[in-house]
């Protein structure tokens, strides 16, 4: 009977942390993690008060608050909080912010 051993290349830690990250689950979760921080970096700590839920789902933006006026008054500044959140992602990920 032949032994199948594999044989391993030793790598760095950095480098092996690196590829867990980038795994599309975990890069999705920090992803939606970083969102939610800065949520409430961008938009102030008041925000608490109103703010339900926060979801990134795909490239939508899904953000649940409890005051129709407050939800009136950001659906007049969607654009603009798309694009405070990308330049904080150092990416262009959202593409479409849903206040519900």
């Amino acid at each position: 009977m032949k032994s199948s051993k594999r044989k391993f290349e030793p790598q760095s830690i950095s480098k092996v942390l690196g590829e867990i990250v980038q795994s599309k689950a975990l890069n999705a979760g920090i992803t939606n993690a970083r969102v939610n921080e800065m949520w409430y970096e961008l938009m102030g700590s008041h925000m608490s008060n109103y703010t339900e839920k926060i979801i990134l789902r795909g490239n939508t933006l899904f953000v649940s608050l409890n005051n129709a006026a407050l939800r009136e008054e950001l659906g007049y500044g969607k654009e603009k909080i798309m694009k405070m959140m990308n330049e904080q992602l150092g990416k262009e990920i959202i593409e479409k912010v849903v206040l519900r």
